[in-house]
């Protein structure tokens, strides 16, 4: 099966949480990507509502419900007992459990799994006891893999930055796709889907699904939202799928 292609929103809540205005609309242009195929929409609600906000997400949700029930909606976070109380009121399709610090700017590593897993483990069967599918963040490491499937998690979402930032460097592209491609085989090894996120774009995805062609999922936010305001958020959504591997 095709990557599936799951839109970030965060980029577009920041824009219009910079002035005191409903446009853009997140809502909006939720729709405007689902409609153009994306399989689901993804939010990190930051504790300091700095880009998506809590008041954001029954919009997203009733959304989905009641013109894509297809789709599905992913909600990204730390889990702190906040962040478990607001998916559970929400009832995402997925949940992503991310290691971040509230004042990081962005995601940037993995669990470590070895250290973390059994206090992930009751987290995550309390979040699929609600239905959710539950992701967490990992870095491209096969040996982390074997804890990370002992947390009883759905997949791993494998943190893409690094292999993001070697756009010039194709060498460098290469030994990040082999760390990504080997810690995704390991992980399906063990029963684990595979998601992938941060940094990518429609020139880094193809080589990375050749290497992986298993791949479930992207989630893709700054980069996507960067086209559209090149292309529009329709084809930008039509380009990030055809990059999946996608017929369009």
């Amino acid at each position: 099966m095709p990557t599936e292609l799951s839109v970030n929103l965060n980029a577009v809540a920041m824009l219009r949480n910079r002035r005191d205005l409903p446009w853009p609309s997140v809502t909006a242009l939720g729709r405007i990507a689902l409609d153009a195929g994306a399989h689901g929409l993804t939010v990190h609600p930051r504790p300091d509502q700095r880009h998506i906000r809590f008041s954001d997400l029954p919009a997203l949700r009733q959304l989905i419900d009641d013109e894509f029930p297809l789709s599905e909606f992913n909600i990204e976070g730390y889990p702190s007992d906040e962040f478990l109380d607001l998916v559970e009121s929400v009832a995402p399709e997925q949940v992503t459990l991310v290691p971040d610090d509230p004042s990081q700017p962005t995601s940037d590593h993995g669990f470590d799994f070895r250290a973390e897993k059994d206090r992930l483990k009751p987290i995550v069967e309390r979040l699929k006891g609600h239905g959710a599918r539950v992701s967490i963040f990992a870095d491209p490491d096969p040996e982390q893999m074997e804890f990370a499937a002992e947390t009883g998690c759905d997949r791993v979402e494998l943190y893409t930055g690094p292999y993001g930032a070697t756009f010039d460097d194709e060498e460098a592209a290469r030994r990040e796709i082999e760390k990504l491609g080997a810690t995704a085989e390991r992980a399906r090894s063990l029963g684990l889907g595979v998601n992938a996120g941060h940094d990518l774009t429609v020139a880094n995805l193809p080589p990375l699904i050749t290497r992986f062609p298993d791949l479930a999922e992207v989630s893709i936010g700054h980069g996507l939202t960067a086209d559209a305001l090149e292309y529009g958020m329709a084809e930008t959504v039509r380009r990030f799928r055809r990059a999946c591997g996608q017929t369009v």
